[in-house]
């Protein structure tokens, strides 16, 4: 079997967590990043994380949600093969107190931002006549949990989003997908554990064992490596035919 091409990915909200770490893994399979943040600093630090182990990263700052400034990023920047919907933020609160404007936050960068990058990112996709878009979603693309109703909202729309990408680019070698992990132990499910403690009146590590790993069979958090080679098979030339799918990595969650 020949080695797959090295690709040009574009990951949003590459400037730490879950970002930052398929960042690291893919550049150690040969391609390039294009490591994006609103915050060009914690951009910078990702690409000097991959700089050090000899891989190829570019550092940009991109605010998904402001549509003149994912339409200058794409005005000159590299080639985008890949794009990995990645920026995520997390508000836990009752729907009776959730703040509406942590809601209209949350689904625009989580929803609105994934469609924008996605839309800019289609007609040079189209144009080269290949391109692959990964969501990354969430087990609660699937599922829900108290507290969380713009997160669960938005991440369930990343699903219908990709459906229609898929419809509209049957004709040519793009594909849309959605990864569903279930939870990844970075510092924004770290703050999410201080959250849900707080709202459920729990300690941390109830929080831990009863909440976030007592609906898996498998009781163990996900990796960032489990997450990267899905993205890498994705992006293969051998997932062509795969398209407008929710792939669950959830430990057995949603079997149940």
């Amino acid at each position: 079997m020949s080695t797959p091409p090295a690709l040009n990915i574009l990951i949003s909200g590459a400037g730490s967590g879950l970002g930052r770490g398929l960042a690291q893994e893919l550049a150690r399979q040969g391609h390039t990043i294009l490591a994006t943040d609103y915050r060009l600093e914690a951009a910078a630090e990702t690409v000097d994380l991959v700089a050090a182990e000899n891989g190829a990263a570019q550092a940009f700052a991109l605010d998904v949600t402001d549509e003149s400034s994912v339409r200058a990023f794409f005005a000159s920047a590299p080639p985008v093969d890949v794009l990995l919907n990645n920026a995520g933020l997390q508000h836990v609160e009752k729907v009776a107190d959730f703040p509406p404007d942590r809601w209209d936050r949350l689904l625009q960068v989580l929803l609105t931002g994934s469609f924008l990058l996605t839309q800019a990112a289609l007609p040079g996709m189209r144009e080269r006549g290949f391109g692959r878009i990964v969501n990354i979603g969430s087990i609660h693309s699937l599922v829900a949990s108290p507290g969380k109703s713009a997160y669960v909202a938005a991440k369930h729309g990343l699903l219908g989003l990709a459906k229609v990408v898929a419809l509209e680019t049957g004709d040519v070698d793009i594909t849309c997908n959605t990864i569903c992990p279930a939870y990844i132990r970075t510092p924004l499910v770290d703050a999410q554990i201080a959250d849900q403690a707080r709202v459920r009146g729990m300690s941390p590590e109830e929080v831990i064992d009863n909440i976030m790993l007592a609906p898996m069979p498998k009781k163990a958090f996900i990796t960032i490596a489990e997450v990267a080679a899905t993205v890498a098979f994705l992006i293969s030339p051998l997932a062509r035919n795969i398209t407008a799918q929710a792939i669950a990595i959830d430990g057995g969650w949603t079997s149940q």
